[in-house]
């Protein structure tokens, strides 16, 4: 069985290291080129080409895998079997139809819901209390192939997106493992997606981190938790930016304005929301500064915030 795996972030690294377990003839990595990362932009590697340089794999690493000398750099592997797990681009026909067993990838949830390239950050966006893995076929339109396997994953009250990645990243990989062997002998029924349950999780947009104070306490924890720990949900403080990292829920009925700060803790500090209920505000990082604690906060930066003044009141 020669595989050729393709696959970019942390996530697809558990993925790539379980088939190396298995024992597969991993005959190549594709992934995507080299980028800038950080202030100082030094050009930095995929994960997975990090991981698959460990285990002595040929890595390459096309900006556009549908170029005709891609697909035939990719096809010269003369693959059994093209496993994909958030690699970043939409494969073209012409490898969907080559290998033996086909292509298939793994989906950081239960299709036909949450198709799209930020599935656990809107699972968890929408308050759902279960993501899981979708292992499917593999054809040139997004996330819709017919399904294999799949496997739910429980989302706890405190989970974040870095929690749940892991623990989808830990299932995909385990899953996977026990799906090859199935699908080489013939013990699967693909099973097609039913179109009419389809949705959506584009990638997070600039406007989908801001904080709206009018919504529900409830809305606004699980936004937080959401984009925890990246890209952050954000909100203002006297119209400079503030990035709130960590929130609870709590039982504070009030009737203020929505985004205004009704009280101040020794370790947090609470804001008015939609509905008269209230967020507490747990770790942030004002503009220019580091992630703290709410209590390092309001010792040092936000040491004026007073009750009555608002967030997200960019007029102010």
């Amino acid at each position: 069985m020669k595989i050729v795996f393709m696959g970019t972030p942390d996530f697809s690294v558990p993925v790539l290291r379980q088939l190396v377990m298995d024992g597969y003839n991993i005959a190549a990595c594709i992934t995507q080129p080299d980028r800038p990362v950080g202030r100082k932009k030094v050009m930095t590697p995929p994960p997975v080409k990090v991981e698959a340089m460990k285990h002595g794999i040929p890595v390459l690493q096309p900006e556009r895998i549908r170029n005709q000398e891609e697909i035939d750099r990719v096809l010269g592997y003369e693959p059994d079997l093209v496993v994909t797990a958030a690699y970043g681009q939409i494969l073209p026909n012409d490898i969907l139809e080559k290998p033996a067993y086909g292509c298939i990838n793994v989906h950081a949830s239960l299709l036909p819901k949450y198709r799209g390239g930020a599935p656990i950050h809107q699972s968890i966006i929408d308050g759902e209390k279960e993501t899981g893995i979708t292992i499917m076929y593999m054809v040139e339109k997004l996330d819709a192939g017919d399904i294999l396997t799949q496997v739910s994953v429980p989302i706890l009250e405190e989970d974040h997106v870095g929690s749940m990645h892991d623990k989808l990243s830990a299932a995909g990989a385990k899953l996977l493992s026990e799906t090859i062997p199935a699908l080489i002998k013939g013990e699967i029924t693909p099973q097609k997606q039913d179109e009419t349950k389809v949705t959506f999780a584009r990638n997070i947009t600039r406007e989908m981190e801001k904080m709206d104070w009018s919504k529900t306490g409830e809305e606004l924890y699980n936004q937080v938790r959401g984009l925890n720990p990246w890209p952050v949900a954000f909100t203002t403080l006297q119209q400079k930016p503030l990035k709130v990292w960590r929130a609870k829920k709590v039982n504070v009925a009030t009737e203020h304005e929505s985004g205004t700060v009704i009280e101040i803790r020794d370790d947090s500090f609470v804001v008015a929301t939609g509905n008269q209920t209230a967020l507490e505000i747990m770790e942030l990082q004002p503009s220019g500064k580091k992630r703290m604690t709410a209590e390092d906060f309001l010792r040092g930066a936000g040491s004026s915030l007073k009750t009555g003044m608002k967030l997200g009141d960019e007029n102010e």
